[in-house]
């Protein structure tokens, strides 16, 4: 049976960029799953491939008739931005791999709309100075820069990033020295990203450790 390797990260951690590489990557053969949202279109993005870009009408379509897995809303200062999985038939776990970027509220829910064993979670850490610096020169490159919504989603993202909520999707756990002082201790699915190259290698071979890819 295929998996699903949920990439999580927050905001400019990198994760784009490494789900581009993981997924131009042939030893893989990762499938992409496309997600719907209703926010607007980015400079450089297509309708169909970096999302399914959808009207609020086509979103309630889609919850009447049953297809939603999971919907997340963000109420931006542009008004509510929906980001949804969708069962519209392109996922076969009997066939294929994917490979997809979510939160972690979602990776619970996909999780629980699929056997659990077949949904990997992979979290990417960035160092908060280094992610604003990265969101920041992104956000210079768009045609109409969003300024207060790059910063309302970096604060939003200490809450749905907390240490309670990573600790729930098991990416890390705590433990405790010898002087009785709590630590946070990160599993084997959470990767530092000091540099993005090195950082899809370690994805790359954590991901081939729990498939076998068919020549």
């Amino acid at each position: 049976m295929g998996k699903i390797f949920y990439l999580m990260g927050k905001s400019a951690s990198g994760k784009d960029t490494i789900y581009q590489k993981l997924m131009q990557d042939e030893e893989l053969m990762l499938n992409p799953i496309v997600l719907y949202t209703t926010r607007p279109i980015r400079d450089g993005e297509l309708d169909g491939v970096d999302y399914h870009f959808v009207s609020e009408e086509q979103v309630e379509k889609l919850g009447r008739e049953g297809h939603i897995i999971e919907m997340r809303t963000y109420d931006t200062v542009y008004g509510p931005w929906r980001y949804l999985t969708v069962d519209d038939g392109q996922i076969d776990l009997s066939k294929k791999n994917y490979i997809v970027i979510g939160t972690l509220e979602s990776f619970l829910k996909v999780m629980d709309y699929f056997p659990a064993d077949q949904v990997v979670p992979i979290y990417v850490y960035l160092d908060d100075g280094k992610r604003l610096e990265w969101a920041m020169e992104r956000e210079k490159r768009q045609r109409i820069p969003r300024y207060s919504e790059m910063c309302r989603r970096f604060l939003a993202d200490e809450k749905d990033f907390s240490t309670e909520h990573l600790k729930r999707c098991g990416l890390i756990h705590k433990i405790t020295n010898r002087d009785g002082e709590e630590l946070i201790e990160y599993t084997e699915n959470a990767f530092f990203n000091s540099n993005s190259e090195e950082c899809t290698a370690r994805i790359k071979k954590f991901i081939q450790s729990f498939v076998t890819v068919q020549p």
